[in-house]
């Protein structure tokens, strides 16, 4: 069954445990995550809503913490695994950079649109006060490419924002149902992996 684009995403930062809320173009709920606090190998379950009564998707790193972990998406009922996001490594360090596969194949590319974001954000992100602030004015967005010359399929933008982050989910291309829930949840844990960054 296809998503109902876009998707709107509050990720709740002022709390003891980081949750992210999604809903869907009609402003249902799509998905709710509780992050555990002071795991060393991230294992989540993502949830119907924040009543946490069905548990849709897991996503599991196959490693304890580890700046090349690959985190692999399954259904939680039936444990069949739907595909996985890994970091590209060094090249992290100046544009965030990733994998996402669905099943076994590598499908999509994600990667940070401004470089300059990126880097004024962690530049300005250590000075006390100036720090809290980045997050109104310094907004990264994430564009997902198919692999090789396939074009663009989804925009996530982070919007302004204080107490908490949001980011809407657009698709931009054409995407199989498959694609358009993994692609999404790699993105739900994007924004978990990026997370310190305001």
């Amino acid at each position: 069954m296809p998503l109902n684009f876009p998707l709107d995403i509050r990720f709740k930062i002022l709390t003891l445990v980081p949750q992210l809320y999604v809903t869907d173009g009609a402003g249902q709920p799509f998905a709710y995550i509780r992050s555990r606090l002071f795991a060393l190998k991230e294992d989540i379950t993502v949830f119907a809503d924040d009543t946490m009564a069905v548990p849709q998707y897991k996503i599991n790193a196959d490693r304890i913490i580890d700046f090349n972990a690959s985190y692999g998406i399954s259904e939680a009922a039936t444990g069949r695994v739907l595909g996985s996001v890994r970091r590209r490594g060094a090249r992290s360090l100046w544009r965030a950079s990733y994998d996402i596969f669905v099943g076994d194949r590598h499908v999509f590319n994600v990667s940070e649109k401004s470089v300059l974001v990126r880097f004024l954000d962690l530049l300005l992100g250590e000075i006390p006060v100036v720090g809290l602030l980045t997050g109104y004015f310094l907004n990264p967005a994430y564009l997902v490419h198919r692999e090789g010359a396939g074009g663009e399929v989804i925009e996530m933008t982070k919007a302004r924002s204080f107490l908490e982050s949001t980011f809407k989910i657009a698709k931009t291309g054409t995407m199989s149902d498959d694609e358009q829930v993994v692609a999404t949840l790699a993105l739900m844990m994007i924004i978990f992996l990026e997370r310190s960054r305001g």
